[in-house]
């Protein structure tokens, strides 16, 4: 099978949603990450899923809507607190759990009776979603534990021959999944998965905001996780990751003592100018770090990095979700660098 890209013409969104409507698979662009678009309605079509990304059963799958008139297929039940969220977040990257619906079959909420539900932002993830008439899952668009793609060439790299077709859509606005939420009661929000959205942005809507002890932690195997991203492996190139907690001036000490072939770091904007050693930088703030983080994960890849050393992000804010995705890609590998006195 040969992967087809599609222009999001008009040709394009009906060639993608009727591919969908069939049963198939199809790289899709939000304002988040690509995702792999399928009916969320069809065993078969989620199996596909699975099987294109390589993706642990048990990993639950996200439902994307166009509109809240789409909600009710999604889910049997809406906590209090969804429609104030959804009127200050959607069309956006938060994600929200609630009880399914008996159309979500268990293979698309990875044996839960509850499933995450957003509604993206992207004009074409919401023109597909309406041109397909059906609930979309779509998770990222990479092979498992791969850093997720950014690009339509990025989806390509990874489902070439997996997937008949990928609708380009240009490079992603946000760079970082979405933010997962739960709801603990009438009051309180839980984030399961940190994203854009934020706790300062959700304590503006919401009572109360918890975050959830397992995103720092690693989740054991035998573990039930509500979201994506919670227990696996995830976002890790080829080369091993190692983050490294520290001063630039005790990062440039720790990077000469590392030297040697295919060793490189991965750097704040700022920090590179005095920064003498094969090094590559993602950005100088939070956001700008979100963005550009996996792409350049899979440029070091590209370039032949055995293994990256990366200047750890701020973990508040938008750098939270950045720091929870660095350490899951390292396999929570973390060295923390003091002065020595």
């Amino acid at each position: 099978m040969e992967t087809e890209l599609l222009t999001p013409d008009e040709a394009g969104l009906q060639k993608a949603a009727g591919l969908i409507r069939e049963g198939q698979v199809v790289g899709m662009p939000t304002e988040t990450v690509y995702g792999l678009a399928a009916d969320a309605t069809n065993r078969d079509a989620v199996a596909k899923v699975f099987a294109a990304k390589g993706r642990p059963m048990d990993n639950p799958l996200i439902v994307h809507i166009s509109s809240m008139e789409e909600l009710e297929q999604a889910v049997s039940r809406v906590p209090e607190l969804v429609t104030s969220l959804a009127d200050a977040f959607w069309p956006g990257p938060l994600t929200m759990i609630m009880p399914k619906s008996e159309r979500i079959p268990m293979e698309t909420s990875g044996g839960l009776d509850t499933v995450g539900v957003r509604m993206p932002s992207h004009p074409v993830a919401q023109a597909l979603i309406r041109t397909a008439g059906v609930p979309i899952a779509a998770p990222s668009a990479n092979r498992s534990g791969y850093p997720s793609p950014t690009t339509a060439q990025h989806v390509l790299a990874d489902m070439q021959g997996r997937i008949p077709a990928i609708l380009d859509g240009g490079a992603c606005s946000c760079g970082l999944e979405s933010t997962v939420v739960t709801f603990d009661d009438d009051r309180t929000v839980r984030i399961l998965r940190p994203g854009f959205v934020t706790k300062e942005m959700l304590l503006e809507h919401v009572p109360n905001v918890v975050i959830d002890p397992a995103i720092f932690r690693q989740v054991s195997a035998s573990e039930k996780v509500a979201s994506p991203g919670m227990k696996y492996k995830h976002y890790a190139p080829n080369a091993a990751v190692t983050l490294v907690e520290g001063s630039p001036e005790l990062f440039r000490q720790f990077l000469a003592l590392q030297q040697a072939d295919g060793v490189y770091a991965l750097i704040f904007d700022g920090d590179a100018e005095q920064f003498p050693y094969p090094h590559m930088t993602y950005g100088g703030t939070s956001i700008e770090q979100g963005r550009q983080l996996f792409a350049r994960l899979r440029e070091l890849d590209q370039i032949g990095a055995k293994t990256v050393y990366v200047r750890m992000p701020q973990k508040d804010g938008v750098g939270l979700a950045v720091y929870n995705r660095l350490i899951r890609a390292a396999g929570f590998d973390i060295v923390h660098l003091s002065p020595r006195i």
